[in-house]
């Protein structure tokens, strides 16, 4: 039997996890739609045709972060859709503008492919931005200050970048040819700028967040995280030259700038964790302070145990099945 007192920190745990792979995953996809060139069809076909079976699927994980942070911590959902209401909104938007505009675009043959291409990748733009405005108004605990603006600006421009940057490495992964070039170039470009951004936000979060600033530049915690900045450093040079390369002969390792710009998102996400764990909301509401009654939390914890391991399997089985390079999109 799991001690109550644990119970609000477990979901919490799930909950960020949930979020953390949807950032790797949808994130790439999402950068994939943002990267779509207006000017050669056939690119825009090899690149959807590389996210095909994957990005609904994909989407889940964000489905069940927000189910568990209702469920779980109904309190600190009130309070995150109040603040957030007329952003997550337009993220929705955003959402079905991409899903309509993939199918049409990819099922249906009609002489508008071109319109739904655009309306694919404003919708992927859309939606990106509008996560990384969300992050940047959240970390701060929703300040309304215009410097706290500014900062959920910043953040919405460097969360885009972030997901084009490693949907141009999953490119680089799944295609081949002048498309792959291409990719590895915006990857690049992307993944500068995402890199300044992080620099920015790792300056500018512990001068606007004293209590960030305690955390992380206190003895001994200050010690303990230099290495994570080491090494974000690391992969990002690492992925650089990588793709400053490509193609490599026989296209060997062209996995390795996805997966260090996956690692990259999750050194970025346990810089965000320890930041302000156990709070939900950042200076607002704590885990325990914002989680639903003992016995609501164990009887949602058995759906929790059931459909999480259901998620994983069947993503595991998805990229396992749809491995390799993507073949080419056909219309019937």
């Amino acid at each position: 039997m799991i001690p109550g007192d644990w119970l609000p920190y477990i979901f919490l745990f799930l909950m960020g996890l949930a979020v953390l792979v949807y950032a790797v995953l949808d994130g790439y996809d999402l950068g994939v739609g943002v990267l779509l060139p207006l000017d050669n069809e056939t690119q825009r076909d090899g690149m959807i045709a590389s996210i095909g079976p994957f990005w609904d699927a994909n989407e889940t994980w964000l489905v069940l972060a927000v189910g568990i942070l209702l469920i779980a911590f109904p309190e600190a959902h009130s309070l995150v859709l109040r603040e957030l209401y007329l952003p997550a909104a337009i993220l929705m938007l955003g959402l079905i503008l991409r899903g309509v505009s993939f199918d049409f675009r990819a099922k249906a043959v009609t002489g508008h492919r071109r319109f739904w291409d655009y309306a694919f990748k404003a919708g992927s733009i859309i939606s990106a931005a509008t996560q990384g405005y969300m992050l940047g108004r959240y970390v701060l605990g929703f300040d309304d200050s215009p410097t706290a603006y500014g900062f959920a600006a910043l953040s919405a421009v460097c969360v885009t970048a972030a997901f084009a940057y490693i949907g141009g490495a999953w490119l680089v992964m799944k295609t081949e040819g002048e498309l792959q070039v291409r990719a590895a170039r915006w990857s690049r470009y992307c993944g500068w700028l995402a890199a300044i951004g992080l620099a920015a936000i790792s300056i500018v979060n512990p001068l606007l967040s004293p209590a960030v600033a305690e955390r992380w530049f206190t003895l001994p915690a200050v010690i303990l995280l230099v290495p994570i900045p080491l090494m974000c450093l690391v992969l990002i040079v690492v992925a650089d030259q990588y793709l400053r390369q490509v193609p490599t002969r026989g296209d060997v390792g062209c996995w390795l700038p996805f997966a260090a710009t996956a690692f990259l998102f999750v050194l970025s996400f346990f810089g965000l964790a320890y930041s302000f764990f156990p709070e939900v909301v950042p200076g607002r509401i704590t885990a325990t302070d914002a989680a639903s009654a003992e016995a609501s939390l164990r009887f949602i914890g058995v759906g929790v145990a059931i459909v999480l391991p259901l998620i994983l399997a069947y993503t595991v089985y998805a990229y396992r099945v749809f491995w390799g390079k993507s073949t080419t999109l056909r219309y019937h």
